[in-house]
């Protein structure tokens, strides 16, 4: 490698909410204890992937939900601070780490070192309402959206709209608390959005989004680290073949592919708010018009962040961590063709897309390299660990999938 981490320089992994198969945290404590960096992370209990890994020096047991009182979080981290005894940079996981660590900047400083972003804007890009009226303001372009505030606003918007549409929850934390879809939802019907919409209150917390159909579409990632002047340290594009659940959720297979006008277009996005830290953008190509339109904005480490190292080894956690601790971010060009494979999730994703009609046209034929998400020779305690909690969920959600499919079938 050519750079020397600062090996006195902690990390901590922050996750808010029980999501314990989360490769993310997992790709972040190799990624940082492969360099001599002492790793330690937040875990819902001592028997998660995370908790397993060689390169954890201790996992802090906090079962949480995400939807407790901010000042109850901030008086946990600084708990952890003082029992890890050292300043350490703070590596989130979810948006709401992301969002309170951003808030609540200025007391967490005496114990962890964060990227200087605004104190607001996290919530704001992490906000559906908010990273849509901020696409419309710097003329970044993404689908049309529309937020109802009563049933009636619904009904309106029903009338006039071109079905199918997409519904999400609005807010990163009142998904935690009263979410009124479960993640991204398709709907294609005006009676189906109607029948939806009577669960979700007087006040609806959701958007609904302009369909983008995968047939004429194409999904990107963006990475990157941008340091205290938004200028990006590390960056990295490529593209999403599947997720899981299919076209809305976590990437299950994704290749680096060079994409310099879309590295230029979140460049100059992140230049235009004044974001600093790590982001991982998702954006969907629209063959109809040729716009690279944004779908998501989290300010934080993306789960697939591991798909993307440069030439010198460097990733958004490295560059991340190299730059809070004062050393140099080497530059270097992406691993271009580079594959990334989420093991437990793809398979379910391979036979769910066989028929969808999306295609990844710039994917490369051939992977020049694969990064498992899950499986490491150097660590193989968090894959034995994942497949011990996954096998009997996983087996039940895929049971469930097939039903639901073959009911569907049957009804054509």
């Amino acid at each position: 490698m050519p750079f020397e981490p600062d090996r006195e320089v902690p990390g901590l992994i922050v996750k808010f909410g029980d999501y314990p198969l989360h490769h993310g945290g997992v790709g972040a404590i190799r990624s940082l204890g492969r360099l001599g960096v002492p790793m330690y992370a937040i875990t819902e209990d001592r028997y998660t992937p995370a908790a397993t890994s060689r390169y954890l020096e201790k996992a802090f047991v906090w079962p949480t939900t995400g939807t407790e009182e901010p000042e109850c979080l901030v008086a946990g981290l600084l708990r952890i601070g003082r029992r890890i005894g050292r300043p350490a940079v703070l590596v989130p996981t979810d948006e709401e780490a992301a969002v309170l660590i951003a808030e609540h900047r200025v007391e967490l400083g005496a114990r962890f070192l964060v990227p200087p972003v605004e104190r607001g804007l996290p919530r704001r890009l992490a906000s559906k309402q908010g990273l849509h009226e901020l696409c419309v303001e710097h003329g970044i372009p993404s689908p049309t959206a529309a937020f109802p505030e009563s049933y009636d606003d619904i009904v309106a918007f029903a009338d006039k709209a071109r079905f199918p549409v997409v519904a999400k929850n609005r807010e990163a934390f009142v998904r935690r608390t009263r979410p009124a879809v479960n993640g991204t939802t398709r709907i294609g019907t005006r009676e189906g959005l109607l029948a939806l919409a009577r669960d979700w209150g007087e006040r609806p917390a959701v958007i609904l989004q302009e369909y983008l159909p995968r047939e004429e579409a194409e999904d990107w990632i963006v990475h990157a680290y941008f340091d205290a002047d938004s200028t990006p340290l590390a960056m990295f594009t490529g593209v999403k073949v599947r997720s899981w659940p299919p076209h809305a959720g976590m990437t299950a297979n994704a290749y680096v592919v060079d994409n310099p006008e879309l590295a230029d277009l979140a460049a100059r996005f992140i230049k235009q708010i004044g974001f600093t830290g790590i982001i991982d953008l998702d954006l969907r190509f629209d063959r109809r018009d040729g716009l690279y339109k944004l779908l998501d904005f989290n300010p934080r480490m993306g789960a697939q962040f591991r798909l993307f190292e440069n030439e010198s080894g460097v990733d958004v956690v490295r560059a991340m961590h190299l730059d809070l601790t004062g050393r140099s971010v080497p530059e270097g060009e992406q691993r271009a063709g580079h594959r990334y494979i989420v093991e437990n999730i793809d398979l379910p994703a391979l036979l769910a897309y066989r028929r969808s009609g999306y295609t990844t046209p710039h994917a490369p034929g051939r992977a020049s390299g694969t990064e498992l998400a899950w499986f490491a020779g150097d660590d193989p305690l968090p894959f034995l660990t994942m497949l011990a909690r996954f096998v009997r969920p996983g087996a039940k959600h895929l049971y469930q999938l097939w039903r639901t499919n073959h009911r569907g079938a049957a009804a054509r």
